[in-house]
């Protein structure tokens, strides 16, 4: 790699699907990018990846390519808005507890490799609690769960977090309310949460903060663009700004396993033992 500074690793999950997590993780991406940092955005729904199609980008290779060893890691990055760098995913791609040690050597060396200044890397998980999914937020320095205004979103993103504490020794997380009608609901949608958590669990819970309901994000989806981009002054712009500033203040790691090439060394270690 260009640098050997630590890299902050942050996984954005969910409980359930359709609580526009991908959405969170593309415009967060952009918003750091527009702070100056250097981030590199991977799909890591590796079953149904969207980041490239919520940007209306054209992925000529992915992350199946570089493992099949037909491309470089470098070769399969595209390039979005505002010069942000996204490793896209395949549909129906092997989950990674599914490559062989070659396979694994290969994608170890592609990312130690990777020859670009890194400051942030954010993996936009699938939903739920798959083996992938759990081998991503364990290889995180941070992660973030997006909940929104429905019961099954509050239970699943419950159930992930009592999973990933009891079962795989996770135990903080920040949570992003998403679509929320107005500032409060964001907080009581944290406080009912943690309530159960706090009476349950053995788990460190911080409210990031919360995305309002927003027409304009509404109007990029359909437009295949990032809401950041298209709309910066629209009230989900000045949220994702907000939710950046929160996540630069995050301890960066000190040790190497902070370094890319140690967060695959640590998902391919996860995902063997699961």
């Amino acid at each position: 790699m260009a640098s050997k500074k630590p890299v902050q690793v942050i996984a954005i999950s969910s409980g359930k699907g359709g609580v526009g997590k991908t959405n969170v993780s593309v415009n967060l991406s952009l918003a750091l990018v527009t702070s100056g940092q250097n981030v590199l955005l991977l799909d890591g729904d590796l079953g149904l990846a969207n980041v490239d199609l919520l940007l209306g980008l054209r992925a000529e290779y992915n992350l199946s390519h570089v493992i099949s060893g037909e491309r470089s890691l470098e070769e399969v990055i595209i390039r979005g808005p505002e010069g942000l760098n996204i490793i896209p995913a395949a549909s129906g791609m092997q989950m990674m507890s599914e490559l062989s040690p070659a396979q694994h050597a290969g994608v170890i060396r592609s990312f130690s490799d990777l020859n670009m200044p890194l400051d942030v890397l954010i993996i936009d998980t699938a939903a739920g609690i798959s083996d992938g999914v759990v081998s991503f937020v364990k290889a995180s320095n941070e992660v973030i769960v997006v909940v929104c205004n429905e019961p099954t979103s509050l239970t699943d993103a419950y159930a992930l977090i009592k999973v990933m504490s009891e079962d795989h020794g996770v135990h903080k997380f920040n949570i992003l309310a998403n679509s929320v009608r107005d500032p409060q609901e964001g907080a009581r949608l944290f406080k009912k949460l943690s309530r159960v958590t706090d009476y349950y669990l053995d788990v460190t819970l911080s409210f990031m903060g919360a995305v309002p309901y927003d027409e304009y994000l509404v109007k990029a989806v359909k437009k295949q663009q990032a809401v950041m981009q298209l709309y910066p002054q629209s009230p989900s712009s000045t949220a994702f700004r907000k939710l950046a500033k929160i996540a630069l203040q995050w301890p960066t790691p000190k040790t190497a396993s902070g370094h890319l090439e140690f967060f695959v060394e640590r998902l391919i270690k996860f995902s063997a033992a699961g």
